[in-house]
């Protein structure tokens, strides 16, 4: 069942089996590039890297949002087994600074900037002798800027490295390499570098697109940040290996993705919840010709029931997916199948990958749970992450001597083995002795017809220990009240459920892969409740 390929070799073979094929296209920037070309194009900037003296293991930084220097980088970097550090587009000077720091990275690449925050200055910024093995930043445009070598300039050194000399590198890989280091967001404690090997991602994204039925005759829409697995691993790898053609967005916007979908006519789309809410609610939504989508992927959080079924009604990607997993764990490790039955599809994140363990224990006792029963999500298999870079008492805490890497999410297994995620161990609400799952909750909720979306938290409370609160978005055009959101949910679900708190918001705070960041609702409910 196990490719042991590297990933250099997964693009060669691909190049072999389908030269003329597109590879890749940047519709806002009219390139398109075919298998054959983006393979030539990977050899000659892994030429360069080489020329540059990055060594096998060397670790290389790479800043920006989904450029095609970026798309090439992964790949050349593979190629000469250099490991490929993501950073965060939205980190900012100290979160740089201790990437740079902690990763050991002597290159960094980066774009200009991102969303009107400058990376040019920031890193002009970082304290040089905070970050003493940073050798070298290349910026990935021609801008002239002192101490940072131009993109030319790097692919210009790709001549002093013969193709015998990338030869020799390539065939030395071997795929238990590291070869990808990815920082987990870190919203407890400092982020830590999750280390993933060749064998760890190029198995993953096989099934993950298998899963989905990729060929050479799909075009996949890629509007997720490809420093995150969703992008780099089940987005470019997955479509690699498949012969799938990558339809590219540089930044999500949801017009321009529905724009892509149309103009390209992809048959597949990736996003997060909040990415296809954004894209089913855009004003302009009916006038785009959807007819070509068939299935995609909806990952990186909890997906809410009534937005997959809208999905699948209303963009027309029938064979839609879930997915469910975490960086640590390379990163799927459960997913539904296009021919699930459709309540399975939209109540499940389904069932475990071939050659994938899991299992569902009580946190407390470490007893493996009953069927039905909730409690935290364990896996163990190849997909499981060779440990946190520099970190090994993070890693011993995550990995278990038995080798199950521990989620810390909640789940629920039924007697066929799908699973449902109910939250976070740390998202679960204690109420009055009750646990309660906000999941539930914000799946009621959905259901009204006049909320976009909802998002429920635990605040601390003196008489119940923690209070439900319930941060809504209303649909554009209409009008809810509190009255409204209790009267809707009352008789409807059990009265310790209805959240005491309800918020009104335009938006939720986010990382830059779209996940919402719960603890900063908690936070500002905090404060409300508090003032």
């Amino acid at each position: 069942m196990f490719n042991e390929l590297t990933i250099g070799e997964v693009l060669r073979k691909t190049a072999k089996s389908f030269p003329k094929q597109e590879a890749y296209v940047y519709p806002e920037h009219g390139i398109r590039k075919t298998y054959h070309e983006f393979d030539q194009e990977t050899d000659r900037l892994a030429r360069a890297f080489m020329a540059l003296g990055i060594q096998k293991g060397e670790h290389v930084a790479i800043w920006a949002d989904n450029k095609r220097e970026w798309l090439l980088t992964q790949f050349a970097t593979a190629k000469i087994g250099a490991v490929l550090v993501t950073v965060n587009t939205s980190y900012q000077k100290k979160e740089l600074e201790y990437l740079l720091q902690q990763s050991d990275s002597t290159t960094l690449l980066l774009a200009d900037g991102f969303k009107g925050t400058s990376y040019i200055d920031i890193v002009q910024q970082v304290a040089k002798d905070h970050v003493p093995h940073l050798k070298r930043t290349i910026l990935l445009n021609d801008q002239d800027v002192e101490g940072m070598m131009k993109w030319s300039e790097l692919e210009a050194l790709s001549d002093q490295v013969t193709v015998e000399e990338l030869e020799e590198r390539f065939h030395s890989l071997s795929n238990e390499d590291v070869i990808n280091m990815q920082y987990t967001s870190g919203t407890t404690g400092f982020p830590k570098g999750v280390m993933l090997s060749h064998r760890n991602i190029v198995n993953n994204a096989q099934l993950v697109g298998d899963y989905i039925h990729l060929t050479e005759n799909d075009r996949l829409c890629i509007p997720v940040p490809f420093f995150h697995c969703f992008g780099c691993v089940m987005g470019t790898l997955s479509s690699v290996i498949h012969g799938t053609t990558m339809v590219i967005v540089e930044q999500f916007h949801p017009k321009k993705v529905l724009q892509a979908v149309q103009d390209e006519r992809c048959t597949a789309l990736y996003g997060v919840p909040t990415m296809f809410i954004a894209e089913l609610n855009e004003p302009d939504f009916a006038q785009f010709d959807l007819s070509s989508l068939r299935t995609g992927i909806m990952a990186g959080s909890i997906c809410p029931m009534e937005v997959m079924k809208k999905v699948i009604q209303d963009m027309g990607a029938s064979e839609i997916t879930i997915a469910y997993g975490q960086t640590e764990s390379s990163p799927v490790i459960t997913q539904t199948k296009t021919d699930d039955a459709i309540e399975k599809r939209v109540s499940s994140v389904g069932r475990a990958h071939p050659g994938v363990e899991v299992k569902i224990i009580d946190p407390a006792t470490g007893e493996e749970s009953p069927v039905g029963v909730p409690g935290e999500l364990c896996t163990r298999g190849y997909l499981v992450m060779k440990g946190y870079y520099k970190n090994e008492e993070a890693t011993k805490r995550a990995i278990d001597h038995q080798g199950w890497l521990h989620t810390g999410d909640i789940a629920v297994m039924d007697e066929d083995g799908y699973i449902d995620i109910t939250g976070r161990i740390k998202d679960m609400v204690i109420r009055g002795g009750e646990n309660i799952y906000p999941k539930e909750i914000e799946e009621f909720l959905y259901q009204h017809p006049n909320i976009q979306d909802v998002q429920v938290v635990g605040i601390p409370d003196a008489k119940y220990g923690e209070e439900l609160m319930a941060w809504i978005i209303v649909k554009e055009g209409h009008s809810l009240t509190e009255a409204d959101v209790r009267e809707f949910a009352r008789g409807n679900i059990a009265h310790h459920k209805i959240p005491r708190y309800i918020e009104f918001t335009e938006g939720y705070p986010m990382t830059a892969s779209g996940k919402i960041q719960k603890y900063m609702l908690r936070e500002l409910g905090q404060q409300k409740v508090t003032n």
